[in-house]
């Protein structure tokens, strides 16, 4: 006898959890404050809904958001038209993505050279 957790209305057939169709939970926000070099991560995006990215504080260096479909093991910088998307030098607060693919979750690669950055990823 298998087992599975699955999910589904009372009195209607239930959806087994699976990498294309999750757990329909909300997703928490990645957010703390960073002095240095790290990559954060993983957020893990609730599917046809727009990734938000705020970075705010006096801080100079680098973010960028990177992209990852096998669990973190390959890390992808995001791009739109072959052009580098979703990398910062300075505060933002916008909407950087949208995901549609199951498996995908997303870190930041951060190098602060000064100062202190804040930062969320959320949805």
């Amino acid at each position: 006898m298998s087992q599975a957790i699955s999910f589904g209305a009372i009195g209607s057939a239930m959806t087994p959890v699976t990498a294309a169709t999750r757990l329909p939970v909300a997703t928490a926000a990645l957010s703390s404050t960073q002095a240095g070099s790290a990559v954060t991560g993983p957020f893990m995006p609730e599917l046809g809904r727009a990734i938000v990215l705020t970075l705010s504080g006096d801080w100079t260096g680098s973010v960028q958001m990177l992209r990852s479909t096998d669990g973190g093991a390959t890390q992808l910088p995001l791009t739109l038209g072959g052009s580098a998307w979703a990398a910062y030098t300075g505060n933002v607060n916008e909407p950087v993505w949208e995901e549609n693919d199951a498996p995908a979750t997303f870190y930041l690669s951060i190098a602060v050279t000064s100062g202190t950055l804040s930062y969320r990823v959320s949805q």
